[in-house]
């Protein structure tokens, strides 16, 4: 629903936009219709596939690029977030924060650059320690598999 600002202004260019090249959509397109088939149709995974979601509905939370969600804990175990190589050090520290914090229940959070084909893992108790794969041991899946 649309509600207009109360200087009557029209919303600036800036508020109007959204970061979603074509590559980085194509990433999470890739992962969400691999994924998604194993959840729906096989039930061979737990954990619903869903691109662009909050991770608390019930108030403003950030929104990684993709979320795996576990319906019957109401919790999101594993975040993904894709980027070019310029943001991965920022994606990076996101995944870090989020795990870190412990609000939202994530155990694993992955980062993949698409200009340099690399995937990033970060899991709850690492330290700070990055991993360079793309192995999910919370999915026992290779997430890069579906790329």
């Amino acid at each position: 629903m649309y509600i207009p600002s109360a200087s009557g202004l029209p919303l600036t260019y800036e508020e109007m936009s959204v970061y979603g090249p074509k590559a980085h959509q194509r990433v999470i397109s890739k992962l969400n219709s691999g994924l998604g088939p194993l959840f729906y149709k096989e039930g061979t995974i737990r954990l619903e596939p869903l691109p662009e979601t909050m991770l608390d509905e019930s108030q403003a939370s950030p929104v990684p690029d993709l979320i795996l969600y576990d319906n019957d804990a109401r919790q999101t175990p594993i975040i993904v977030e894709i980027c070019h190589t310029e943001g991965l050090k920022r994606d990076l520290k996101k995944v870090i924060q989020l795990i870190d914090q412990d609000d939202y229940g994530i155990l694993e959070g992955f980062v993949y650059d698409y200009i340099a084909f690399q995937w990033f893992r970060y899991r709850k108790g690492d330290g700070g320690l990055v991993t360079e794969t793309s192995f999910s041991e919370v999915l026992q899946l290779d997430l890069n598999g579906f790329l």
